[in-house]
């Protein structure tokens, strides 16, 4: 019995991404805890017959690449990393060059994948690599529902391609590693760039292209629609979870309460081991919920010196930074103040901004309410201050 061929990945990640905008390529923003790129490299590597993962990157972006791996956890010793050219050709054939440095065998299968296609299931990946044994050039593909229209230079439509015979095309492509490198190279030989994948240079050098059975969890991220739809998507495959919090402290002497970070003028303060902030420490134990991680006191006991009047963004950046090591991604908080004064109105926004600030949420993600207890204990007394929190946690 033969024994199967090897098996390689290379992760095309060199682009600029332009049509998706802002300062940071698309493969390095962000889908919940991970960026795109780490995705990407993460669902290629929970496939085992893969042996090495070569992604192909644009000079300036090796810090962002080993945040990216890093974030994947796939074992290093599977990544490698490599300079890309000014075209896509040129960035896939600096990948196969660097799978021809370390000898993989022309026999071996290559799977060549966009960064911007980041959910790559294991079904696809293992139809894939079957496709590129068993044919030698195969793309993943999927029928076209909407209706095609060809137009002139006007945009006025000549006519309606039967959609029937249509198919979208999608990455990862397979192929026998000396089949695509030898039309790689044909291609750069003669001087041709107008291929928009590498099943079009196969097939450019007469290798006939297989297909098989794609995914539409492999969407492209093309637009911030499409990041938007990942990060609905990711959420979605790992679940969300939510986590409640509450805290109490009663007043004291003083001329201010820390509420939300910010300090707030008022005829008392609020007595506590740290600054008292009830509204910091409910969302802490709010997002220490979401990972069953204890609570405040079992992380930060009162009975410690150290926390001796601490600034309680400590306590809230920690919970935070749990989480996230837990492949977490916060959604949103929300706390409800309950108090007779002093008046939170003129204060909640400036709240907002600082606990976003905190946990690099944008303001719409942070909810500051405030009610009255009617003047109902120990609040309607005016003996202290309750706080209650909600945390949301996509993993």
């Amino acid at each position: 019995m033969n024994a199967a061929p090897p098996v390689a990945a290379i992760i095309v990640a060199a682009g600029r991404g332009r049509r998706l905008g802002g300062e940071v390529p698309k493969q390095y923003r962000r889908i919940g805890s991970r960026s795109v790129l780490a995705e990407a490299i993460r669902h290629l590597g929970t496939v085992d017959a893969i042996g090495s993962i070569v992604t192909v990157i644009h000079p300036d972006d090796a810090p962002d690449y080993a945040e990216a791996a890093s974030q994947s956890g796939v074992a290093g010793v599977r990544l490698v990393s490599v300079p890309g050219g000014e075209t896509r050709q040129d960035s896939v054939r600096a990948g196969l060059d660097a799978l021809a440095g370390v000898r993989f065998p022309d026999d071996g299968v290559v799977l060549i994948h966009d960064a911007a296609r980041p959910f790559v299931g294991e079904a696809v990946i293992l139809r894939a690599v079957l496709a590129g044994v068993t044919a030698g050039a195969a793309i993943p593909v999927l029928p076209v529902a909407d209706t095609l229209a060809l137009l002139d230079e006007d945009g006025k439509l000549l006519t309606n391609p039967d959609r029937a015979a249509m198919r979208a095309v999608q990455t990862p492509q397979a192929f026998r590693f000396g089949l695509i490198r030898d039309a790689h190279e044909r291609a750069a030989r003669e001087g041709r760039s107008d291929f928009t994948d590498d099943a079009g240079v196969a097939a450019a050098y007469g290798h006939p292209v297989a297909s098989f059975t794609g995914d539409p969890a492999l969407f492209k991220i093309t637009l911030e629609s499409d990041l938007a739809r990942a990060e609905a998507h990711a959420a979605g495959g790992r679940g969300t979870r939510a986590g409640i919090g509450y805290d109490v402290h009663a007043f004291t002497s003083g001329d201010h309460v820390i509420l939300g970070g910010i300090a707030v003028p008022h005829t008392q303060s609020l007595l506590g081991h740290s600054d008292a902030d009830p509204v910091l420490h409910a969302i802490t134990d709010a997002l220490l919920g979401t990972i069953g991680d204890g609570d405040i006191g079992s992380h930060f006991p009162p009975s410690d010196p150290q926390w001796r009047g601490a600034a309680s963004d400590r306590f809230l950046i920690h919970a935070h930074d749990l989480v996230r090591a837990k492949g977490g991604r916060i959604v949103n908080v929300d706390c409800t103040i309950i108090c007779e004064a002093p008046k939170i109105g003129p204060h909640r926004a400036a709240m907002q901004v600082r606990i976003g600030e905190i946990l690099g949420l944008p303001v719409e993600k942070v909810g500051v309410k405030a009610t009255t207890s009617e003047k109902l204990g120990f609040t309607g007394r005016r003996e202290g201050i309750a706080v209650m929190a909600v945390a949301s946690v996509a993993f």
